[in-house]
C-alpha cells in the first residue's frame, strides 16, 4: 500500500494527472468531465462550476498488486486545510510542477513544510507538450527552490513539436510511446549528448545518499557502477526522503496521453515508503501521555484521525479516515477525542460513537468495504459528532493524535440570512460547516452584534456561502464588517442628571452632579464617591454608578463604549417618598450625557500588532504598504534564509482585508499573525465620518 499526496498551484495539473493515473491502470475507462459536468476527484457543486479543486479527494488505484491512494489536494491557498489534510493522511508526496508555469512561492513554502517532517518527496513536471515549456529550464528552476538531491531520472523525446518518449538516464533505454503505447529500446545516437549531460550528475547524487561508503571510491577511480546498484540505491534514498527524483510526463488527453505514467507508478511502487515504513505522528493518552511503541499494525490497538469531513443532503456526514494502527470495522464502536480548537468554535470531544458504514471513496463514489487495516484510508458514514482532526480509537483505550498545525484565518466576512426562514435554518448550517472545516471560525462579536466568518481568502469565503445556499438552502448576504470603536472623553467635564417625574401617586425624583475626567489610554473606569452630608442616601450611590455604566455601553456620541474615564459623584438631592433605585439610574444616565455635550467627545480605533513573514524581495513592498494603512513600521529581523520578519502597529479599521492584499503583494507566500494592542484616538476626518454614520 501507498498513500501519496499531490502538491502544486493551481493549474499545474495535478487532478488532469490524477485521472491519467486512473486512466493508466484500468481503474476507470477514459478521463476527462464525467455526465454532470465534473471530474473524477472534481465533483462538488462549486467544482463543476469553477473547474477547478477546492476539497481533499481520494482516488484508489492499484498497480503490480499494490494499492495506491492518491491524494489530491487543492492547489489555491484558501483552500490550504485541505492540503495540509491530505499531508496528514500521506506518507509521500508528488510536487506537480507545470513546465509552462515554474515553481511559485506557496509551493517553496510547502516543500519546507514536508522537509521539516522528513516527508519523502518526488518531482512530477507537466504539460512538457507546452509551447512554453522548456524540460531543462523548469528541472533547473525546480533545483533552484529545492536544493540538493533533485535530479531528473527521464528526459522527454520530441518529435514534430510533440512529446513522443522518455528517456531513462539510468537505463539508457528510450520508451517510445508514439504508438500509443510503451515500446523500449535502446537509446539512440542522437540522445547520448543529451543523457551525458545529466547522467553523471544522477549518478553522483544517488551515490552521494547510498549506504555503501565506498561505493563513491569506486566510481571516482572510473569503476562503472552496476545499474541495478543504483536503482536500488536510489529506491532506498527516496524511501528516506534524501533523494528527490524528478520525472517529465503529458497528461493531457490527446496523442501523448499516457508519457510517463508507467515510470511514475514505478517510483511510487518503489520508491516510496509503505504505512509500515513511515513513521506514525505524535500519539499520546487523552491525559497528554506519550505512548511509545505503537506501529503501524492492522492487528495494534485502534489509532485513527479524521481527515476530512463532508456533508451530503442525502447521505449525511461522511468522515474520510486514516487508520494509523488497528483496524476499522462497521458498526464498531469507537472513542472520538477532542482536537483544541475550540476556540474557533469546534467543541472538545471526549464520547463514544458506533461506527456506521465503512466504503473506499473514488470522487464522489462510495464502494462498501468490511474493514480498513492500518495504513489505508476509508469513508466512515454518519458519525455524528466526529469532526475534522478528531482521533478514533478503542473505547476501553482511548488515544489522542497530536493535532497537524492549521493556518490562522485572518480573513473576517460579516454575513446576515435574507429572510426570516434562512435566520432559522442558519444556525443549524453554519454548525455543519465549522464541522467540515476547521480553517473557518465563527464569531457572533457582542458588541458590534454581526456574525462573522473568518476565512482563509475571498475564495474561501465564495466557497462557504456557496454551499450555504447550494448544500444546506440557507441565503445569506455580506454586509459591511464593523469594526468595534470605543468613546471617550476629551477634557474635564461636568455633568448634572435630573430625574423628577410627578404625575400622580408614586413619582420620581432623583438629582445628581457628577465630574467627568479622562484617564490614560488602558485606564478603564472608575467610580469615586465625594458625597457628603447624605445628599444622595448611600443606597443609592450604586444606583447613580450603574446608570453612568449603562449610558458608557450605549455610548455618548456614536453609540461606541465610553472607555477611560473616571466619573465623580460630588453632589446630588433625593426625596424620601419617591426617589428609588430606577430613579437613580436613569440620572446617573442623564448626567454623562449631560456631561459629555460641554467637552469634544474622542473616538479611539483598535490597534493590532502584525507580525508579517515574507520574502527579503518583499519587504520594501510591504512596508510601504504598512505605512500606507497608517501603521508604524517597529522593525524588521531575519528568519532563516531568504525571509524577514517585519513587525508593525496598524488601526484594524486598515487591515479588514489585508490577508488578500498581503497575499497579492507576496505573490501568496507571505503570511501575518495579528493581536489585539491597545486603542489610539481615530484621526478627526475618520471620526466625522464615523460620527455622520451614527446619526
Amino acid at each position: 500500500m501507498r498513500n501519496v499526496v499531490l502538491v502544486g498551484h493551481s493549474g499545474s495539473g495535478k487532478t488532469t494527472l490524477v485521472e491519467a493515473l486512473l486512466v493508466a491502470t484500468g481503474t476507470v475507462q477514459r478521463a476527462g468531465r464525467v455526465e454532470d459536468g465534473g471530474t473524477v476527484t472534481d465533483f462538488d457543486e462549486v467544482e463543476v462550476r469553477q473547474q477547478r479543486s477546492v476539497n481533499l479527494a481520494v482516488a484508489p488505484i492499484v498497480h503490480n498488486g499494490i494499492k495506491i491512494n492518491l491524494l489530491d489536494t487543492p492547489g489555491y491557498a484558501d483552500f490550504v486545510g485541505d492540503l495540509r489534510a491530505g499531508l496528514r493522511a500521506a506518507d509521500a508526496a508528488l510536487f506537480v510542477i507545470s513546465a509552462a508555469e515554474g515553481v511559485d512561492g506557496l509551493t517553496r513554502m510547502l516543500w519546507d513544510e514536508c522537509a521539516q517532517v522528513g516527508m519523502p518527496r518526488a518531482v512530477v513536471i507537466t504539460k512538457i507538450d507546452h509551447q512554453r515549456a522548456d524540460f531543462d529550464d523548469v528541472v533547473a528552476a525546480c533545483q533552484d527552490a529545492f536544493g540538493d538531491g533533485v535530479a531528473p531520472l527521464y528526459l522527454p523525446v520530441t518529435a514534430g513539436g510533440s512529446v513522443t518518449g522518455l528517456v531513462g538516464l539510468l537505463t539508457e533505454k528510450h520508451f517510445d510511446y508514439a504508438t500509443g503505447t510503451r515500446v523500449e529500446r535502446e537509446a539512440g545516437a542522437g540522445q547520448r549528448d543529451q543523457i551525458d549531460a545529466y547522467r553523471g550528475t544522477l549518478i553522483e547524487a544517488i551515490i552521494q545518499e547510498s549506504e555503501d561508503e565506498s561505493l563513491m571510491d569506486r566510481y571516482l577511480s572510473g569503476e562503472e557502477i552496476d545499474t541495478k546498484v543504483l536503482i536500488e540505491d536510489l529506491e532506498k534514498a527516496v524511501a528516506r526522503g534524501g533523494f528527490y527524483p524528478v520525472l517529465a510526463t503529458c497528461a493531457v488527453p490527446g496523442a501523448c496521453a499516457v508519457v510517463g505514467m508507467q515510470e511514475l507508478l514505478e517510483v511510487i511502487t518503489q520508491g516510496f515508503p509503505s504505512p509500515m515504513e513511515h513513521p506514525l505522528p505524535e500519539i499520546t493518552t487523552i491525559a497528554g501521555k506519550p505512548v511509545p511503541g505503537l506501529t503501524c499494525d492492522p492487528d495494534g490497538p485502534l489509532v485513527a484521525e479524521v481527515v476530512k469531513t463532508t456533508s451530503d443532503p442525502y447521505v449525511g456526514r461522511i468522515s474520510l479516515v486514516r487508520v494509523f494502527s488497528g483496524t476499522l470495522r462497521p458498526d464498531m464502536v469507537v472513542h472520538v477525542s477532542g482536537h483544541g480548537l475550540a476556540e474557533r468554535g469546534h467543541e472538545d470531544h471526549d464520547l463514544d460513537e458506533r461506527i456506521g458504514a465503512l466504503s473506499s471513496p473514488l470522487g464522489k463514489q462510495q464502494r462498501t468495504t468490511t474493514k480498513c487495516v492500518a495504513g489505508d484510508i476509508c469513508a466512515v458514514a454518519k458519525l455524528s459528532r466526529a469532526e475534522t482532526g478528531d482521533t478514533l480509537s478503542d473505547k476501553d483505550q482511548p488515544l489522542l493524535v497530536t493535532s497537524w498545525t492549521m493556518p490562522e484565518p485572518l480573513l473576517p466576512v460579516a454575513i446576515r440570512a435574507r429572510s426570516k426562514a434562512d435566520e432559522d435554518k442558519l444556525s443549524q448550517a453554519l454548525g455543519r460547516l465549522v464541522a467540515e472545516d476547521p480553517t473557518l471560525r465563527l464569531e457572533n462579536n457582542p458588541e458590534t452584534h454581526q456574525l462573522v466568518l473568518w476565512c482563509m481568502g475571498e475564495a474561501h469565503a465564495d466557497v462557504l456561502l456557496d454551499h450555504l445556499a447550494g448544500r444546506h438552502g440557507v441565503e445569506v448576504e455580506r454586509i459591511e464588517l464593523r469594526v468595534p470603536l470605543r468613546e471617550t472623553f476629551g477634557g474635564k467635564a461636568q455633568g448634572m442628571g435630573r430625574n423628577v417625574k410627578q404625575t400622580g401617586g408614586h413619582g420620581q425624583y432623583a438629582i445628581c452632579h457628577v465630574e467627568v475626567e479622562p484617564l490614560p489610554s488602558g485606564g478603564g473606569f472608575e467610580f469615586v464617591d465625594k458625597i457628603v452630608g447624605g445628599v444622595v442616601p448611600r443606597q443609592f450611590i450604586p444606583s447613580v454608578e450603574k446608570g453612568v455604566r449603562a449610558q458608557m455601553e450605549r455610548g455618548v456620541l456614536a453609540g461606541y463604549p465610553v472607555v477611560d474615564i473616571r466619573v465623580s459623584l460630588y453632589d446630588g438631592k433625593a426625596h424620601s417618598v419617591d426617589s428609588s433605585d430606577m430613579a437613580f439610574q436613569i440620572a446617573g444616565q442623564l448626567a454623562l450625557k449631560e456631561a459629555a455635550a460641554k467637552v469634544p467627545a474622542l473616538l479611539l480605533e483598535p490597534v493590532d500588532e502584525l507580525s508579517v513573514l515574507v520574502e527579503d524581495e518583499y519587504v520594501g513592498a510591504v512596508m510601504s504598504d504598512l505605512s500606507s494603512r497608517r501603521g508604524r513600521v517597529l522593525g524588521t529581523e531575519p528568519v532563516g534564509t531568504g525571509r524577514t520578519l517585519v513587525k508593525a502597529e496598524v488601526p484594524q479599521l486598515e487591515i479588514t482585508r489585508y490577508a488578500i492584499d498581503l497575499r497579492s503583494m507576496s505573490h501568496g507566500t507571505g503570511t501575518f499573525h495579528r493581536s489585539f494592542l491597545r486603542y489610539e484616538p481615530l484621526p478627526s476626518h475618520l471620526a466625522d465620518k464615523h460620527r455622520s454614520a451614527a446619526e
